[in-house]
């Protein structure tokens, strides 16, 4: 019997998720985003999970939708097919849990953008990444929802049009992911974040996300009232004032998500 082609697991409230098609170079075809949904929305719900990390089997992290998807659909079939492909855009933003992609190979179209929609990414340093749809005839618009936030206009609009690779250490100074490491330190450096993260109050991690969310879209002013109002509203529960106090009796915290 087959393995899935997406793999769960879990350690030490860090939830792991594995793209699991490597003879396929972990490409997307709609039963692949379904369980990526699927899995993301799993460990969203698991209150025992402080942290998800995306991950993938082989040598690939992912090199988006599989082309034999592309033949023989009308229109209304393409914007219900790509509605599903894409739908892990919109559940990276929803999501209360913070997220963690670790990358290595090639990370390009969807899989770039998945890397990209992540909160943080770890990335190999030999690996690369692209928005290459553009090299086929089709274009890498669900990608593009990301990067406008994290690089601007400009720079999106050079990727998707020209379709060119970039390198590790190219996204790491663009700031399309946060730290390019050694190969072989990949996945000792995603642990070490994310173990980092775990520590932290949970209710703090996902007030922070929110607020974050909230700076994207509304004017300077209206965003810092809004963060103010975010924040008292943290500061107000039990796990702030244990984090507070931990801190000044030279204690670790405990979190009681409340």
């Amino acid at each position: 019997m087959a393995e899935p082609c997406i793999l769960m697991d879990r350690q030490d409230q860090i939830g792991f998720i594995t793209l699991n098609r490597p003879e396929h170079m972990n490409t997307f075809t709609p039963e692949f985003a379904d369980l990526l949904d699927q899995a993301l929305w799993d460990f969203e719900r698991d209150e025992d999970i402080r942290v998800i990390v995306v991950k993938a089997a082989g040598k690939h992290f992912c090199t988006g939708i599989s082309l034999d998807q592309f033949n023989n659909k009308s229109a209304l079939e393409y914007r219900q097919f790509l509605y599903g492909i894409d739908a892990f855009y919109h559940t990276l933003n929803r999501l209360n849990t913070p997220t963690i992609a670790s990358v290595q190979g090639y990370a390009v179209a969807n899989g770039a953008g998945l890397s990209f929609g992540c909160d943080l990414t770890v990335a190999a340093e030999s690996s690369m990444f692209g928005t290459t749809a553009i090299n086929v005839g089709l274009i890498c618009l669900g990608p593009a929802a990301p990067m406008t936030k994290l690089i601007g206009r400009k720079k999106t609009m050079e990727m998707v049009l020209s379709g060119d690779m970039i390198t590790a250490q190219e996204a790491e100074r663009l700031g399309l992911i946060n730290k390019a490491v050694a190969d072989d330190e990949l996945e000792e450096e995603t642990l070490k974040l994310a173990k980092k993260l775990v520590k932290k109050s949970p209710l703090a991690l996902s007030i922070g996300k929110e607020g974050l969310r909230r700076l994207q879209d509304v004017p300077y002013h209206q965003g810092l009232e809004s963060m103010d109002d975010l924040f008292a509203a943290l500061c107000s529960t039990e796990d702030a004032e244990e984090g507070v106090r931990a801190f000044l009796e030279k204690r670790q915290p405990q979190w009681q998500r409340r």
